[in-house]
């Protein structure tokens, strides 16, 4: 993308930085500290082993109040488990991982803070333009291949919040008819 630091596994043309996402926990990437507005991981994190290490170091180098926007195949579709390179799968609650506050139960080392703003489910037009949104979100609860994308809109938390369960901050729930 164009003004943007581009980022792949692969040189190939555009791309600004050569990197192994599954490495963060052992190779920093190249990216000074506090230094990223925004973050755009489109089809990424699916095919990510270790999510947390890559989320932390994420948080290192976004800025306060960097915004960190996820795309994926929302995890009761066909879309998330039919791609063999697919690792791991997201639903609703997923993002709020990536917040200290979730971890009041057990610590598992994740030093980030990502506070899930906003999640946007896209559904089908013509099955779900006359329902509510509860009406929706129940569907999706219940059903396979409902969702064709999930977006999921995190904002860095900094300094990290302790891990406490009343910490915990639902994001707004959105629904795109396409």
């Amino acid at each position: 993308m164009p003004g943007w630091i581009n980022l792949d596994s692969a040189r190939l043309p555009g791309i600004d930085i050569i990197a192994d996402l599954e490495q963060c926990a052992e190779i920093p990437l190249p990216i000074a500290d506090n230094s990223i507005d925004e973050i755009l991981m489109s089809h990424v994190i699916e095919h990510i082993r270790a999510p947390l290490p890559l989320m932390q170091e994420l948080h290192r180098i976004a800025r306060p109040r960097a915004k960190t926007i996820i795309r994926v195949p929302y995890g009761s579709s066909d879309d998330a488990w039919e791609d063999p390179t697919h690792v791991r799968a997201y639903f609703l609650q997923s993002f709020g991982y990536f917040s200290q506050p979730y971890y009041w139960r057990a610590d598992y080392g994740y030093r980030g803070d990502w506070q899930p703003m906003e999640i946007t489910l896209k559904l089908n037009k013509k099955r779900f333009a006359s329902m509510s949104q509860p009406a929706m979100l129940a569907v999706v609860n219940q059903e396979r291949n409902v969702v064709s994308e999930m977006i999921g809109v995190l904002e860095a938390v900094k300094p990290p919040r302790q891990p406490r369960r009343e910490l915990q901050t639902l994001p707004t729930i959105r629904i795109a008819l396409v």
